[in-house]
């Protein structure tokens, strides 16, 4: 079971969270080899861009054009149901990108939040997307008994890389990145989201 957030700490609500808990839920099932493919692979790319640059965020406190790692925009996710879902086709509008798990008490607790911000806020241009860092049939047995508004990809075997190359040096979940409409972070946030988090992040587009 993962920890409840620790308390913000600096101007991106970073908390130390411990990885333990992401890192079983990523090993546990098994993965398709071609998703296992895709999931190393992409990880891969954006590790490799980012890892760099979110060590310095996280000294400096930053989040500038530069925290963007590079490849981020052109990853591809499968989703629950068996199709695919093209980070591509969200940039060009505000984004919260919301990294969480079905195992994870926080993550789920958000999750009714996060759905209320996306139907209220959708003609207004902001998306939401969740990134479960989970198997497909847990995502899928959940969201059957919990659905949201948003769509949700999957990403067991990289999202926690992938949070990491976007300023979550902890590697714990929940995890949240708000993108500007230029496909820019704004802003960070680790450990579970608050209402006042989602209405300060409205003026971020």
């Amino acid at each position: 079971m993962t920890r409840p957030p620790a308390a913000p700490v600096g101007p991106e609500d970073h908390a130390n969270h411990p990885a333990s808990g992401a890192a079983a839920g990523e090993r546990a099932g098994a993965v398709p080899p071609r998703r296992r493919w895709l999931y190393g692979a992409a990880a891969a790319v954006v590790a490799a861009g980012g890892a760099g640059w979110a060590a310095l965020a996280w000294r400096q406190g930053q989040t500038s054009a530069a925290a963007v790692p590079a490849g981020l925009w052109q990853q591809s996710f499968p989703t629950p149901e068996g199709g695919v879902l093209d980070l591509q086709a969200l940039r060009g509008q505000p984004l919260v990108l919301n990294f969480w798990a079905t195992w994870c008490p926080p993550c789920v607790a958000e999750l009714p939040l996060l759905s209320s911000f996306s139907r209220e806020n959708a003609a207004n241009g902001w998306q939401v997307l969740g990134i479960a860092v989970d198997q497909a049939a847990a995502v899928r047995t959940f969201l059957d008994r919990v659905p949201v508004a948003f769509p949700v990809a999957l990403a067991p075997q990289g999202g926690i890389a992938l949070s990491r190359s976007l300023g979550n040096l902890a590697g714990g979940l929940p995890f949240t990145v708000v993108f500007g409409a230029d496909g820019q972070v704004r802003h960070r946030k680790m450990g579970q989201i608050t209402p006042q988090n989602l209405q300060d992040w409205m003026a971020l587009r």
